[in-house]
């Protein structure tokens, strides 16, 4: 646990716990370092006085490129403070592509950090940032150091304080990404929404009930920062990794007594492939609520974690344009394979290319959406509307929903193969192979055939000491054979080292798929 008491009940929200009980931990960063809720707050307030300063008013943007530590939720809170919109960038991002994110949210600032310091100047060089509103946590050419955002403003809170709010961009698999942009509410940024106690009460998880959260993944992902911002704000005690690693994260479980994380399967496996010594090592008791989802898990993963760690382990399907499912452990196992069902005020349905809704078993495109909650794709008014049906929106993913109203996801629907008029879904096929002792990840996608259309390709990255080959082709199409029907199995087999996936799990299937239909046209 860390060393100073966990908040006990009192006033919800960040602002509120720092006023009651300044000295409780809110954050617990990648070096060890506790940082309570009043200096946490205390630097939100001085960047909040420093943007305030440079002239940002409500309904600006700025734009965040930093690791997992305080800073970057330093410069979270006082954005949502201040009526700002903040943009976390995803800093595997080269700086054109920062550049463009700058230039299209319009970001009045930008506040980085000096491990992406080549990146940052060349991004803001790009897209024209002022040198007066660029800082840096660290020693970056051209950017100030973020001690001077702020500094000379006064102390406490910035003079205007009113609800902001994120602004993340969807991955843009497709040409450029867009950035989701919500209205903002004009609320009291000491009140806490009541969506999210709500959101966390799906899980189980309350206000000052001793709970401590462990974050492994970046906090440019919506789900993981939503995570640990909602759980900042309930009282619950946060603790940053800056780069995950499975035995870390068993070990940071048994320091801190963690009860909860957002997780994705890749994460699942590389615990499942540690010595069963280094498993047994580490007390893992404190777990209440593993929470996971961004990416399909591999039903036999998911029965081993549930097997070593017990029913904790929770699954969600959701996005950041709102709406979503979820499945306890105990629901998974009466309904394997199943992502769940709709949220309290959520509504997910499966439609067929009319736009007619289909009955229980049928397969057809999945749409959503939370309550009156709306969105746009900021300045894609052709994406936003084709996402959409009526009110509802789609992911692109394709699935069914049961008798009870448990959603079943099978692919994305620019995933799905057809060959020779069959509807073939990759999804399966990978969660088959990827449980093969040789395989450290797959993907399969289609490639042209001339008389069928589409046949199926798997490409693999062998796991570590094993070498592809052709035996190695043998061996797998033997094994996929002995679980899949004959027309599901992969035609041929290529390997490569890496697979392109981001840090949350999410596949970058259109790299590796686009090579093989280069000059030619999908058949979708």
């Amino acid at each position: 646990m860390p060393t100073s008491a966990l908040p006990q009940a009192g006033t919800l929200g960040v602002w509120n716990i720092a006023a009651e009980r300044p000295e409780a931990t809110a954050v617990i960063d990648p070096d060890g370092t506790e940082i309570s809720y009043g200096e946490l707050t205390a630097k939100a307030n001085s960047y909040a006085r420093g943007l305030q300063a440079l002239g940002l008013e409500t309904g600006d943007a700025i734009v965040v490129l930093q690791p997992n530590g305080v800073e970057l939720l330093a410069a979270y809170f006082a954005a949502i403070q201040s009526g700002l919109y903040v943009v976390m960038v995803n800093w595997h991002l080269v700086g054109p592509e920062v550049a463009y994110i700058l230039s299209d949210s319009g970001a009045k600032a930008f506040l980085a950090h000096e491990r992406f310091g080549e990146v940052a100047v060349a991004a803001a060089e790009e897209a024209g940032v002022p040198e007066r509103a660029r800082f840096a946590v660290g020693e970056v050419a051209g950017f100030h150091r973020i001690e001077e955002l702020g500094s000379g403003e006064g102390d406490g809170r910035p003079g205007r304080r009113t609800s902001g709010s994120p602004m993340l961009y969807t991955s843009g698999t497709t040409g450029r990404p867009k950035g989701v942009r919500r209205p903002l509410s004009g609320a009291d940024p000491d009140q806490v929404p009541a969506a999210s106690t709500w959101f966390f009460g799906i899980y189980g998880l309350s206000p000052f009930d001793g709970h401590v959260h462990l974050c492994g993944s970046p906090l440019y992902h919506t789900a993981v920062l939503n995570f640990v911002v909602i759980s900042i704000q309930l009282g619950h005690p946060a603790v940053l990794m800056d780069r995950w690693d499975p035995e870390e994260m068993l070990r940071l479980i048994e320091r801190y007594r963690v009860t909860h994380s957002h997780m994705v399967p890749t994460q699942f496996r590389r615990l499942l492939a540690l010595p069963e010594e280094v498993r047994g090592r580490y007390d893992v008791s404190s777990l209440r609520n593993m929470i996971h989802g961004a990416a399909p898990c591999p039903l036999e993963v998911k029965r081993q974690m549930l097997d070593w760690w017990g029913p904790v382990v929770t699954e969600y399907y959701a996005a950041t344009e709102g709406g979503g499912t979820v499945i306890s452990g105990e629901e998974w196992l009466r309904k394997p394979g199943s992502v769940g069902r709709p949220w309290p005020g959520s509504t997910v349905t499966v439609l067929d290319e009319s736009g007619a809704e289909l009955p229980p078993g049928e397969v057809g495109t999945v749409y959503m959406k939370m309550g009156d909650s709306t969105f746009e794709y900021h300045k894609d008014r052709e994406k936003t509307e084709k996402s959409r049906v009526g009110d509802l929106f789609t992911l692109g993913d394709v699935g069914h929903l049961d008798e009870d109203g448990y959603l079943y996801l099978h692919d994305r629907k620019n995933d799905m193969i057809i060959s020779g008029g069959v509807n073939i879904y990759p999804a399966e096929i990978e969660g088959e192979l990827v449980m093969h002792p040789k395989v450290a990840d797959v993907a399969v996608f289609g490639v042209p055939h001339d008389d069928w259309g589409e046949e199926i390709k798997a490409v693999v990255q062998p796991a570590e000491g094993v070498e592809p080959n052709d035996e190695l082709t043998g061996e797998l199409l033997e094994y996929a054979g002995s679980r899949l029907a004959r027309f599901k199995l992969p035609r041929s087999i290529d390997y490569a080292e890496q697979l392109p996936r981001d840090p949350n799990g999410k596949l970058y299937k259109r790299k590796l798929r686009d090579p093989y239909w280069q000059g030619r046209d999908r058949a979708i």
